[in-house]
């Protein structure tokens, strides 16, 4: 049986299948924000409260309400002061509430107040995406890389699991030790596991290094997908690689890394590969679980920072991809970085005009590509773009190869990328292209047969 209300305009329905939420965003005032922060918020209040309701329907909750704070100043024990609390509580009564996702980072002894003061679960910002990192790691890896950053936030939140402190194991006689406490066994036991996760991930680390070292050996660059969560990355990767990926209007609906092979336009052929969303406040424990995936990015050619144009936060959305990419050590005017505006199709005609004589008018280097993953406008423009700029760290040669050449030809397929091959009478002709660390390599092998056209 369900019964509706209406809050705040929206909709609430009973559902007891789910677990029903309640979104609370506390917000510094923005003079509060430049005072504490030295700087003015990126984003609004209202547009972070949107993007906290997207993630906690990412979890599949059922939000039964939605509530904005704005606080002049952090309280230490609760984080919102008291009348607020107390409103809070209220309303988490009133909706029967089981779970409150409070969108900031709570520290361990702020979540057991906040929980005390509204008799439900309380789960932080970092809390929120850990669960949907948790929800929808599919493979090994991806599930080692959650389970390390759940373990991480759970060690540093002991001390609300426990409220007998004193409690201790060991210790025998008058003159035993006191023996260790159960806090301290929980922090052991957590840290031994996380210590066994690790070396699982080493041994990842070690394996992805072995297949980048491959594919440099069969010299296809690699093309890497990058930004925030939800900017239609998985969209244009299937748009491009006619793959399946599972695409959806969600927050960190894709999050292992997947990679297809694509050929340009004009018989190059790179290995696209795509990477877990961005967002912003993403925490620092996911970064470092997830830098063995990341690495794909840093290793590869060329980077697509593919932006959702059509978000009233785009600039926002991408100054944080920037940020993380900083932290991965990728300078963001870095020259392998290609700007992509997706999802024009949601503008109107004129402002898609707009927006394409914008980036017509930038230099050819930091020139964006506009496109839509889902019609497929500008899709052709963003391979040549591709193309270029795969092309532009690559040295072209013309190869003359006897027909009887067998050996040869096996070789230039093997450590070459292979653009063109035309028969001749005496053999054939082909045209390669190749990175610098393999030029050396290829002026060796073919001395005399060797035509450089760069």
């Amino acid at each position: 049986m369900s019964e509706t209300e209406v809050f705040g305009g929206g909709v609430w329905t009973r559902n007891s299948d789910r677990t029903r939420a309640l979104v609370l965003g506390p917000y510094l005032t923005e003079r509060a924000a430049i005072y504490a922060e030295g700087a003015k918020p990126l984003r609004g209040p209202e547009a972070r409260l949107d993007e906290a309701e997207g993630l906690a329907l990412a979890i599949d909750v059922e939000i039964v309400g939605r509530e904005l704070a704005l606080l002049s100043q952090i309280r230490p024990a609760t984080y919102l002061g008291k009348g607020k609390v107390d409103e809070i509580a209220a309303l988490v009564k009133e909706r029967e509430a089981d779970l409150v996702v409070v969108d900031c980072a709570l520290s361990p002894v702020q979540q057991r107040n906040l929980e005390k003061a509204f008799a439900a679960k309380v789960i932080d910002r970092t809390g929120l995406i850990l669960e949907i990192f948790g929800e929808r790691a599919r493979t090994k890896e991806g599930a080692l890389q959650v389970e390390l950053a759940h373990l991480a936030y759970q060690k540093s939140r002991l001390v609300r699991s426990w409220t007998h402190l004193e409690r201790q194991r060991g210790g025998f006689g008058f003159l035993g030790g006191p023996g260790e406490t159960q806090i301290e066994t929980d922090r052991r036991l957590i840290q031994e596991r996380m210590t066994r996760i690790e070396r699982d991930l080493e041994q990842v680390k070690r394996t992805r290094g072995l297949h980048r070292k491959s594919r440099r050996e069969v010299p296809f660059p690699i093309v890497a997908l990058v930004g925030y969560t939800n900017a239609g990355k998985s969209s244009l990767f299937n748009r491009l690689t006619k793959a399946d990926v599972f695409a959806k209007d969600l927050l960190f609906a894709t999050l292992d890394p997947t990679l297809r092979g694509l050929k340009l336009p004009h018989g190059g052929k790179i290995i696209l590969s795509d990477t877990v969303g961005f967002i912003s406040d993403l925490p620092h424990m996911l970064v470092s679980a997830f830098r063995a995936t990341l690495e794909e990015v840093l290793e590869a050619d060329v980077i697509l920072h593919v932006r959702d144009i059509s978000h009233e936060d785009a600039d926002a959305q991408g100054e944080d991809v920037e940020k993380i990419l900083a932290e991965l050590g990728i300078d963001p005017h870095d020259s392998r970085l290609i700007e992509v505006w997706n999802k024009i199709d949601l503008l109107p005609p004129e402002e898609r005009d707009r927006l394409r004589e914008t980036a017509a008018r930038k230099p050819a280097e930091e020139r964006p590509c506009v496109v839509s993953a889902v019609t497929g406008d500008g899709i052709d423009d963003l391979l040549e773009g591709i193309e270029a700029r795969v092309g532009s760290g690559r040295a072209l040669f013309e190869i003359l190869l006897d027909a009887a050449d067998g050996e040869g030809q096996a070789w230039l397929y093997a450590h070459t990328e292979v653009l063109k091959r035309q028969a001749l009478e005496e053999g054939a002709a082909f045209q390669v292209r190749v990175p610098e660390e393999t030029r050396a390599r290829l002026e060796r092998r073919f001395p005399q047969r060797l035509r450089d056209m760069n």
